[in-house]
């Protein structure tokens, strides 16, 4: 394993210490004493597992395809932004935009998550283990997320063919969003993943679908689309 020390290091040092070892063969990489850094672990392009071992700023792991990174700590705006495939878990709380326009992979937050949540997601699934702010899944297109705790205000808005499950209380739901019954089968999927990722799940989950309304553009109704936008 290679340890990298951030104390008294730019970011531009941190990164390309990473990209160097990972050059070198590395395939394991324990990050000490990040500071919040914004940017931290962004474009991993490699299946290697990195551990970032504090709190980080905006967008850590950013565009990465492949990377297992891990957080101990909380996270700032946009983390995994534009994930193509790999693992992203947060130990404690991420900040706004957290999995944004994913495509792949999986981000586990096992703490709360801000506002729009998951927004333009294109495949991918995201598991939070306590709440989310509002506007959660906005314009998602595919994947899952996973809220265990409540859900805030719009959550699903103006969502396509992406599935979102709460397990706590839905502030209200967005423009064309629709509670629809899971199966058996979804929720034994759904408890089996958070289990993987060391999130305990609630006893029960609520499934939201889009009320497809808004998938193509009419003039009929046209006081949807005013309300929509």
């Amino acid at each position: 394993m290679t340890v990298i020390d951030c104390e008294g290091r730019s970011l531009r040092e941190v990164n390309g210490a990473i990209r160097r070892a990972i050059a070198g063969g590395e395939t394991e990489i324990l990050v000490r004493h990040p500071g919040a850094r914004h940017n931290l672990a962004v474009a991993i392009l490699e299946g290697v597992r990195i551990t970032i071992d504090g709190p980080v700023g905006y967008y850590c792991g950013g565009m990465s395809d492949g990377v297992r990174l891990e957080i101990r700590g909380s996270a700032g705006w946009g983390v995994a932004e534009c994930l193509m495939s790999g693992t992203v878990v947060v130990e404690g709380n991420a900040g706004n935009g957290a999995a944004a326009s994913i495509r792949g992979g999986t981000v586990a937050i096992r703490g709360h998550a801000g506002a729009r949540a998951g927004i333009a997601m294109k495949g991918g699934q995201l598991l939070i283990g306590g709440d989310c702010g509002y506007m959660t899944g906005f314009m998602m297109q595919r994947g899952r997320i996973v809220v265990c705790g409540n859900a805030g205000p719009a959550v699903a808005d103006s969502m396509y063919e992406g599935v979102i499950y709460v397990g706590g209380e839905i502030a209200a739901l967005g423009n064309d969003a629709v509670v629809a019954e899971a199966s058996a089968d979804e929720l034994a999927d759904l408890r089996a993943v958070l289990t993987q990722h060391g999130i305990r799940g609630p006893g029960r989950f609520r499934k939201i679908v889009s009320g497809r309304k808004l998938w193509n553009y009419d003039k009929k109704e046209l006081d949807v689309w005013r309300a929509a936008f």
